[in-house]
């Protein structure tokens, strides 16, 4: 299980409010600003996004290698991969593939994938098996 990722965006500013539009419809929420100078020797000024007060999505600003990154975000109803992939959308990524069923993986996979404002592959996923109770 991962605990966070450091993405590397090439506009800190811009990618933190892209982040916080496209991510709220999955109920990410949380923001915390960390200043690398509090850290090791080099380390870099952080923008961190989360939800239930865990960061695990940290922004950090430098070269940016687009598509070398695929990040799936986990959605809890079909209803918020569209809503997310809309607020993606909205707040300026590129379609890479509608909503839709996945049936190559699971007939009851559904999910929706774009490209963020560096080209960073993104998907919001629900697997409704990973969600039953």
């Amino acid at each position: 299980m991962l605990d966070h990722i450091f993405l590397t965006v090439s506009d800190l500013g811009r990618s933190t409010a892209f982040y916080q539009a496209a991510l709220a419809p999955l109920g990410v929420a949380d923001r915390l600003d960390y200043d690398g100078r509090d850290g090791p020797p080099s380390h870099p000024d952080l923008k961190g996004l989360g939800a239930g007060g865990r960061m695990f999505l940290w922004l950090r600003a430098g070269e940016a290698e687009g598509r070398a990154v695929h990040v799936g975000f986990v959605a809890r109803s079909r209803e918020e991969v569209e809503a997310a992939y809309d607020a993606a959308l909205a707040a300026g990524a590129v379609s890479d593939c509608a909503p839709g069923p996945r049936v190559h993986y699971d007939p009851r996979y559904y999910a929706a994938n774009v490209l963020d404002p560096d080209g960073h592959s993104l998907e919001f996923v629900f697997k409704s098996w990973q969600h039953a109770r």
